[in-house]
């Protein structure tokens, strides 16, 4: 359960610079993967969902949009998003565990999945992979976001100026989550490269996710509307660049299902 502190908390998040650039660039990455899917409205699965900021935007492009999430309150959201953006007959709601998937829905029939900064609260990485493999047909799209583990020690050292801390890091593949209040296990792209490729749905692209934002410690200047659109091109330039989405907070993997 989630309260109304955390919800807020949440929220406020999404709305942040942040947290905006996190969607913009997640948005436009995807976007460049997007060819060659079916003619017309797409059959999108979001696991692990949440409030639909991911996905609702897609329903207004016309795409049919199925959430998935454990959390009843973060469905609220999702709905009063869809209601207030007009999609809501493109846009289901199913609230179940993303490790127990009813079997409508883990069968092969979606043209994208997303799986979307939700991996670091689950504890078998793997298993949640083959299911979104699993959801998605031949010649399907994946999309997977993470906190990416490369980047923890940097944020500790350039954020907190602790370079003990950051040393420690370099040696634990867990964190914390201020917003949820809760312990995220961390990863790599290369490792969950690795995993794609065994379940047939190989890499087509690695991007970062604010790679230069998380490192400029004046939070306040980031709400300037002039800095914010100079860092916003910064970031779109560099998110798919090396070496830099090596090291930027979070990563973005965009696999593709062998056919058949």
């Amino acid at each position: 359960m989630r309260d109304d502190t955390t919800m807020t908390a949440w929220h406020e998040w999404q709305e942040s610079p942040w947290g905006r650039l996190r969607y913009t660039l997640a948005e436009t990455n995807l976007a460049k993967h997007l060819d060659g899917l079916d003619d017309g409205p797409l059959r999108i699965l979001d696991l692990g969902g949440g409030d639909g900021a991911d996905t609702v935007r897609l329903a207004e492009r016309g795409h049919h949009v199925t959430i998935v999430d454990n959390a009843p309150e973060m469905l609220a959201a999702a709905t009063r998003r869809a209601v207030g953006a007009d999609v809501t007959e493109r846009v289901t709601l199913i609230e179940a565990d993303v490790t127990e998937l009813p079997h409508d829905i883990a069968d092969g029939r979606y043209d994208l999945v997303l799986c979307h900064n939700l991996l670091q609260y689950l504890d078998d990485t793997a298993a949640a992979l083959a299911r979104a493999v699993t959801a998605l047909r031949p010649g399907g799209v994946l999309s997977v976001m993470a906190v990416n583990r490369h980047a923890t020690p940097l944020n500790i050292a350039v954020r907190q100026a602790d370079p003990t801390a950051a040393l420690a890091a370099l040696d634990t593949d867990r964190t914390r989550t201020v917003t949820f209040d809760t312990t995220m296990t961390l990863h790599t792209a290369e490792e969950l490269g690795e995993i794609l490729d065994r379940l047939g749905c190989p890499v087509t692209g690695h991007y970062g996710i604010r790679t230069i934002c998380d490192y400029i410690t004046d939070d306040e200047r980031k709400h300037d509307p002039a800095f914010f659109a100079d860092l916003e091109r910064l970031e779109l330039a560099l998110t798919g660049r090396h070496p830099y989405m090596h090291t930027a907070r979070l990563f973005q993997l965009i696999g593709r299902k062998h056919p058949g």
